[in-house]
């Protein structure tokens, strides 16, 4: 089985993985502003503990996205350094497929078998995708989104995690597919490590000049002429 190190820091809390063999190794680090000094030290730990070195692994996989602007490029940026000094390829895991990995090992597949993901995206929206699981791997039935919460439409019955429901707990009052939602499910580098095995395996590594993060959001700020057009038309 391929050796996989993921980064994860699409959110206020880094992490990093490394999956070899049956074994899993990872380290967390909460607060957003310290993820770009936290990760390095981070896989450094994880390398020591699993008695290797970087070139031993067979790629790097990251959380491309959609998450924080700055977070992702983060995972994006020491993936991408790494991978160009170790000679190894890279693996873009969208973040809400790992959280939908993580809900179904915290919760099994109890019926109803899909699983809808909702991660703030702050400016009073959220990105959200809706899954099936083929072979204990997601599959998405509504590809990741960027909406308003109100806006959130799963289809059929699901199972829900994700910040996004307490963050807009108002917008998702009274929506039956909100109840009972895990809100402390998050992305996370275990499930990127090891939806990047199954993305390895499957042949979908690229080279580390290839490697992109995934931005659903086009503009992260707008013009002061643009502010007040919203002004106005909100007035």
């Amino acid at each position: 089985m391929a050796t996989i190190l993921a980064i994860e820091t699409s959110s206020e809390m880094a992490s990093c993985a490394l999956l070899r063999g049956e074994r899993v190794y990872f380290r967390e680090s909460s607060g957003v502003r310290t993820h770009s000094q936290a990760v390095l030290p981070m896989i450094q730990e994880l390398l020591e503990e699993a008695g290797i070195v970087l070139r031993d692994c067979d790629a790097i996989a990251y959380g491309a996205g959609p998450g924080s602007f700055t977070g992702v490029r983060t995972a994006c940026g020491i993936a991408q350094g790494l991978g160009f000094g170790a000679g190894l390829p890279l693996l873009p895991i969208v973040t809400l497929d790992a959280m939908a990995l993580a809900h179904l090992a915290s919760h099994g597949d109890a019926a109803p078998a899909q699983v809808l993901t909702v991660l703030d995206a702050r400016m009073n929206e959220v990105y959200w995708a809706q899954y099936r699981f083929d072979g204990g791997l997601p599959v998405a039935v509504l590809p990741a989104a960027l909406s308003a919460p109100g806006d959130v439409a799963p289809s059929g019955p699901v199972r829900a995690c994700g910040n996004g429901f307490p963050a807009y707990a108002e917008a998702f009052a009274g929506k039956a597919f909100a109840e009972g939602a895990d809100t402390a499910i998050m992305p996370h580098a275990v499930q990127v490590a090891q939806l990047g095995r199954a993305a390895f395996a499957a042949g979908h590594a690229v080279p580390a000049a290839q490697a992109q993060p995934l931005y659903l959001r086009n503009k992260v700020a707008y013009t002061k002429a643009e502010r007040e057009e919203m002004k106005a038309s909100q007035a």
